[in-house]
C-alpha cells in the first residue's frame, strides 16, 4: 500500500514540476473549448479462496465544455458488462450496467501541455442481473483528481483516479431495500485512462 500511495504523490510531484515549462501556444485548453473523451477499461480477478473469478468491460465516453479558462461542465455516459463465475460449479452472473450523468472539473494550469485537475461527478445508473431477472436503479457521486498531457494541438491522454465515491442501489422489487457504499483511498482499479479530443 505504501509503495502504491509513493508512486500515485510521484506521478503528481512530476506534474507539477512539468508544467511549469510546458507552457505551448495551442496547447491546451481556454474558454469556450470543447472536448470529447472516452475510456475503455478491462479487469479480470479471481478471489483469494478461489471461489469466484470476476470478468468486466467498460466504456465511459464524455463531452465537455470550458466555461471558463479553468472550469469546464459536461455530461457523461457508462456502459459496463461483468461476469462472476462460480468456480466451484461453473455458475454465472452477468451484470450490465448503463449510466448518464454530468461532471465537473477545475484545471489547475489549463493552458499547459501537462495539467492537474479536479473533477465531481453525478450519475444515476441502471443495473440489470441479466440470469437473475433482477433490475435495479441506483446514483452514484465522485470525486477524482486527475492529469492530462497534450501530445498536439487537439489530442491529449488522460488519467483520473477514484478518490472517494458514495452509491446508493435499490432493487425494482416491492419490499426492496436501499443498498449504499462509499469507498476513499488508493484502490488501483479505481484509475482510468483516456484519449481527449479538443475541437
Amino acid at each position: 500500500m505504501k509503495k502504491i500511495v509513493l508512486s500515485v504523490a510521484a506521478v503528481f510531484a512530476f506534474g507539477f514540476a512539468a508544467q511549469a515549462q510546458e507552457v505551448e501556444s495551442g496547447f491546451g485548453y481556454s474558454k469556450g473549448d470543447v472536448f470529447l473523451s472516452g475510456s475503455i477499461g478491462f479487469g479480470s480477478s479471481k478471489y483469494t479462496d478461489g471461489a469466484y473469478k470476476d470478468n468486466s468491460f467498460s466504456f465511459s465516453p464524455q463531452a465537455g465544455y470550458f466555461v471558463n479558462d479553468n472550469i469546464a461542465v459536461g455530461l457523461k455516459l457508462g456502459v459496463s458488462n461483468s461476469k462472476v463465475t462460480i468456480t466451484e460449479n461453473s455458475d454465472a452472473v452477468k451484470v450490465n450496467e448503463l449510466s448518464i450523468g454530468a461532471f465537473g472539473r477545475y484545471y489547475f494550469t489549463p493552458a499547459s501541455k501537462f495539467s492537474l485537475f479536479g473533477q465531481l461527478g453525478v450519475d444515476y445508473t441502471n443495473v440489470d442481473m441479466k440470469t437473475r431477472d433482477v433490475k435495479a436503479d441506483g446514483f452514484g457521486i465522485e470525486l477524482a483528481p486527475g492529469v492530462s498531457y497534450f501530445l498536439n494541438s487537439n489530442f491529449a491522454i488522460e488519467a483520473t483516479w477514484g478518490l472517494i465515491n458514495y452509491r446508493s442501489v435499490k432493487e425494482d422489487t416491492d419490499g426492496a431495500e436501499t443498498s449504499s457504499s462509499f469507498n476513499a483511498g488508493v484502490d488501483l482499479t479505481n484509475i482510468k485512462l483516456g484519449l481527449v479530443y479538443k475541437f
